[in-house]
């Protein structure tokens, strides 16, 4: 298609839109008038900078279908790659950490976070000695 085509039928689709804009913002309110004016000049700038000559060209260009298609299963490619590595890094469920670090515990250390405090202790005793047996236990004095 020719550069003058394409000018001319960018332009015709753009005045179009201006027109449409015209009714919207007498309906509507300048909001919606500003956006469509936003809208309409899309397709005469498309046609300025080239954009639009892109596209006439590759719709018409198996090649260049070729080219999107390859450009497409590479997107695929790449994001089935993430997904299989994410699988990977995060095989061991979240309560089996033993599994990651090698069945090794660090001394020490509960599985709990370290300001959490337990219940009474198992005879209904006090809850303060409670807190106290947590604190000789997670620094490994029994």
């Amino acid at each position: 298609m020719s550069d003058a085509a394409i000018f001319a039928i960018s332009l015709g689709v753009t005045v179009l839109g201006l027109v449409i804009s015209w009714g919207a913002y007498r309906r509507r309110g300048a909001g919606t008038a500003v956006r469509g004016v936003a809208l309409s000049l899309v397709p005469l700038a498309a046609a300025l900078t080239g954009v639009t000559e892109f596209f006439v060209d590759l719709a018409f260009s198996p090649v260049k279908w070729a080219g999107v298609a390859l450009a497409g299963l590479a997107v695929v490619l790449y994001m089935a790659s993430g997904a299989m590595l994410s699988r990977r890094a995060g095989g061991a469920p979240a309560g089996n950490r033993a599994a990651e670090d090698g069945g090794r515990k660090s001394a020490g250390r509960s599985g709990k976070p370290r300001g959490a405090v337990e219940g009474p202790a198992r005879g209904g005793g006090d809850p303060e000695m409670a807190e106290i047996e947590k604190i000789l236990r997670d620094r490994g004095i029994s």
